[in-house]
């Protein structure tokens, strides 16, 4: 249900009445599973759903959409800027991953992530270490 939330945020966000076949093409689902979902988000009072209509969050699937999105968003940008991984696949991974995660662990992943972004990469050396790593496949050799 989180994956439909985030889906109709980000439509929501491009201005346009966001409809159940534009959720159906974003996430690669079929339209009577967007319908189901939607019915089910509706009960409880995460959208505002109407048949044939447009679809609206409503400020508890606000919340909720913007927590995931928050969540998804920490983990792409960890997994490109640390683990220097491809973006398209790290968008994927993050989508699976967003509801797995606990606060905790999130958290400290997105404190990791502003400590890389804020030094300069030679001032971290185990990011180039590791960089190199991926890059050679060899270990650094390390030195007392």
């Amino acid at each position: 249900m989180e994956d439909y939330l985030e889906a109709v945020e980000m439509l929501r966000s491009k201005g346009r009445p966001v409809r159940i076949n534009e959720i159906s093409k974003l996430l690669g689902v079929k339209m009577p599973s967007v319908t189901a979902a939607m019915k089910r988000l509706s009960k409880e009072g995460m959208v505002i759903y109407e048949r044939y209509g447009s679809i609206k969050l409503t400020p508890a699937g606000e919340k909720a959409a913007r927590d995931v999105f928050r969540r998804h968003e920490i983990l792409r940008r960890f997994l490109i800027d640390v683990l220097d991984m491809d973006p398209e696949k790290a968008a994927e991974d993050a989508c699976r991953m967003e509801h797995a995660i606990s606060t905790t662990a999130l958290e400290r992943l997105a404190k990791l992530q502003n400590l890389v972004q804020s030094c300069p990469e030679d001032r971290i050396p185990w990011l180039t270490s590791y960089r190199r790593y991926l890059e050679h496949g060899e270990l650094p050799e390390h030195t007392d």
